[in-house]
């Protein structure tokens, strides 16, 4: 009896998940895919163990942890060595028109500064934004802004400060509030060394959680705005941030299919960036996506610095021929009704980015 009941609580995280409720904690279950699939792995290797299979409930049960397991496997299978690459690996020799960032959730509190500056210097990335930073991160990285000349900050202490450090010439940048007064986004324009012009957005909306939000619906609402606006525009794109959305996610694997942009983690991994302190628990939630148009120098998680995120560094080259080889990821009809309801549950401060 002990062991029915084990199956039948490793069944509610992929019920949950299967819905489209948007409570915190049916949303938490989208999370800890991996971590479910080791779960439901070990219970039905002893339920095997345990049964006798005097009982057809013997069966059910295994049937549907089988089951289960299979609909988390199908999840984060994508982002394994074993599925296609989304974006295509660079392989013509020296890159003609790259461009590298790291993002980095720094963890308010951390005072560890000299980490990041640690991996700054070593990496070199053209663009830097930092995630939760406030006034005393600013005035910490001041030392990078001989090299990194342009710049966009937004100091808060409410987690959700962020900064913007560019050694490519910005453009047109503007703060902006979609959803809520005090949750930032950066948006603008970047020059690449040919003089092209890509249209980034740096995002770190709210999570789902009880100390956050009861519902998911301002995130997933914030996520599928940009995603909506970035199919219109149809320029060379980049997204990155702190999304506060796992990959596998249904929000954010429609935001891809609504905007156009691709996961250059997609058959390479998962690169989980939380939690840095507990291995068992990780998952990725710091992202950057792109247009058809870049193709993959390097992409990696790099060493913890003091927060509860790793940084994520990135190198990508522009190949306008790149577009013809990579298919944009599309939505269907449903799919989109479904995010148009979310974007206008939501309420949003502004319309459009």
């Amino acid at each position: 009896m002990i062991m029915l009941v084990f199956c039948g609580i490793l069944l509610i995280p992929s019920l949950a998940s299967a819905t489209r409720f948007d409570h915190w904690w049916i949303r938490a279950f989208d999370f800890p895919r991996i971590q479910i699939s080791l779960l439901i792995s070990a219970v039905i290797i002893i339920a095997i163990i345990v049964f006798d299979f005097s009982e057809t409930i013997h069966f059910i049960a295994i049937a549907l942890l089988i089951l289960s397991l299979i609909y988390q496997l199908h999840k984060i299978f994508p982002y394994t060595w074993l599925a296609k690459k989304e974006v295509m690996q660079f392989e013509d020799g020296d890159p003609s028109d790259n461009i590298s960032i790291l993002v980095s959730n720094v963890l308010t509190p951390n005072t560890k500064y000299h980490k990041l500056l640690e991996i700054v210097n070593r990496r070199q990335p053209d663009i830097l934004l930092t995630l939760e930073s406030d006034k005393k991160w600013e005035e910490a990285l001041e030392e990078l802004e001989e090299d990194y000349k342009y710049t966009v900050k937004v100091p808060m202490d409410n987690l959700y400060g962020m900064h913007l450090y560019s050694k490519l010439k910005l453009e047109e940048t503007e703060i902006r509030y979609l959803v809520k007064g005090d949750i930032p986004s950066i948006h603008g324009f970047v020059r690449l060394d040919d003089n092209t012009k890509v249209r980034i957005h740096c995002m770190h909306p709210r999570p789902p959680s009880p100390s956050e939000a009861d519902t998911s619906t301002n995130r997933d609402a914030e996520l599928l705005m940009l995603g909506r606006d970035v199919r219109e525009q149809d320029e060379s794109v980049l997204v990155f941030g702190d999304l506060n959305d796992v990959a596998w996610s249904r929000t954010t694997r429609l935001f891809q299919q609504m905007s156009g942009l691709l996961d250059p983690r997609i058959g390479r991994g998962f690169f989980n960036t939380f939690h840095a302190d507990y291995r068992f628990f990780r998952w990725p939630l710091d992202h950057v996506f792109h247009s058809n148009d870049f193709t993959l120098i390097e992409i990696a998680r790099e060493k913890p610095m003091g927060s509860d995120h790793f940084p994520m560094y990135i190198n990508l080259n522009f190949e306008r021929r790149a577009e013809e080889q990579q298919e944009k990821p599309k939505a269907d009809e449903e799919e989109k009704e479904w995010a148009q309801e979310k974007i206008d549950d939501a309420e949003p401060r502004e319309n459009g980015v």
